[in-house]
């Protein structure tokens, strides 16, 4: 059978990669197997883009409801908390987990909630108050463009699921 490949983002899989220098290892037993399996692609978006560990948090500026998608148009900015505008590294790491997923044939990602990168269901509205705005992030803005499934570390028996009929669909 034919096992495809997943993008996971790295702390889910316990990489400190994080802003703050820590990770959101997940210990779920879809993870684990994946990883057993050889299936896992791990990315860290803000850090293929550039930045260091740990890193100023920051926030998609000026989004709203489109939040990453408006950055890969130009229409917002993500800056850090100190005001440093850190749009280039964020969009320069969304084309390399865009790289990654197409070097592997990559059609399904589990990427971390709320991550101005990685977020699928919200990110943060930019005033660094806690306020969220239901925005995907620009890593997941891009994937999401070119096809790919994408869930949060919330859904991961949902990303099995999907993982297993591309499994059964490639052995028809």
């Amino acid at each position: 059978m034919t096992r495809n490949r997943i993008l996971v983002s790295a702390c889910l899989l316990g990489h400190p990669v994080r802003y703050n220098g820590l990770d959101k290892k997940t210990d779920d037993d879809h993870l684990r197997r994946w990883v057993e399996e050889g299936r896992v692609v791990s990315v860290c978006p803000e850090v293929a883009g550039g930045l260091p560990v740990p890193r100023p948090p920051a926030e998609i500026t000026g989004g709203g409801a489109d939040g990453g998608v408006a950055v890969l148009t130009g229409r917002a900015r993500v800056i850090a908390v100190t005001g440093a505008d850190v749009t280039a590294e964020f969009v320069q790491g969304a084309d390399h987990a865009l790289e990654k997923a197409a070097e592997h044939g990559i059609r399904v990602a589990v990427l971390k909630e709320g991550s101005p990168s990685c977020g699928s269901s919200y990110s943060y509205d930019g005033s660094f108050s806690g306020a969220r705005v239901p925005a995907p992030g620009v890593t997941t803005a891009r994937l999401l463009a070119a096809g790919l499934r994408l869930f949060s570390e919330h859904e991961l028996a949902a990303a099995d699921a999907c993982l297993r009929a591309l499994d059964e669909a490639a052995t028809d």
